[in-house]
């Protein structure tokens, strides 16, 4: 299912879609459970392990943290099937058909936001920077065109004005520059099989024992 995008003639995808398209280049995703109740969603947290992250997920939430949508830590049954409970209560009518998301706890001191965007005079171009609550402050992103190389992408790593973050840091391992040059070819590969792409928003792209993985996704698509 999908709802209107941020601009006129567009749809996004749920964040659940949004990372399956992404898993499928290959780019890695948190193992994750698509759920519509509560009891489904304490049992999925049990499968997964605790702490889990809980959201309410469909088409129609693009901003889910700003609505409070997400509650993260979650660290037993009880708590899983609260939060999913005021979750579902949550929803509006204008979202749509939503479910719940059940993840586990990524855990990463370093953030990443990667992503595609269509600009109107270069084109569709693939996006690296530095995430985390220093995004906004530091403004360290590079570009490249689609379609991307590897090469292309090794670049963007060396680009980044604050590349020493990648390196090893407070105890954890170095962030695995391989795995991130293929996160960014997939993300170029994505977009090169879908025209209708028309943006794909990676935000974070938390680095995990040093592999960069995709917690949270969107993409928006042109309407048919």
């Amino acid at each position: 299912m999908q709802a209107s995008g941020t601009r006129s003639g567009t749809s996004t995808l749920s964040e659940y879609e949004s990372k399956r398209r992404l898993a499928a280049q290959g780019i890695p995703v948190a193992p994750e459970h698509l759920v519509t109740t509560a009891d489904e969603a304490a049992h999925a947290a049990a499968t997964i392990g605790y702490p889990v992250a809980a959201k309410l997920c469909g088409a129609g939430i693009a901003h889910k943290t700003e609505r409070g949508l997400v509650r993260l830590g979650l660290i037993d049954e009880a708590a899983v099937h609260q939060a999913a409970t005021a979750l579902l209560d949550a929803a509006r009518p204008e979202d749509g058909e939503v479910a719940l998301l059940i993840a586990p706890m990524v855990r990463g001191t370093r953030e990443l936001i990667a992503g595609c965007v269509d600009d109107p005079t270069f084109g569709r171009c693939v996006m690296l920077g530095i995430g985390g609550v220093l995004a906004e402050v530091i403004g360290d992103v590079t570009f490249r065109l689609v379609p991307l190389t590897r090469v292309d992408a090794a670049d963007m790593v060396t680009d980044l004005t604050h590349r020493r973050l990648l390196d090893a840091f407070r105890g954890e391992p170095a962030v695995d520059r391989e795995r991130l040059v293929d996160v960014l070819v997939g993300l170029s590969e994505l977009v090169e099989s879908d025209p209708r792409i028309v943006s794909v928003d990676v935000n974070p792209l938390i680095v995990c024992e040093g592999v960069p993985m995709a917690v949270d996704a969107l993409i928006e698509v042109r309407d048919a």
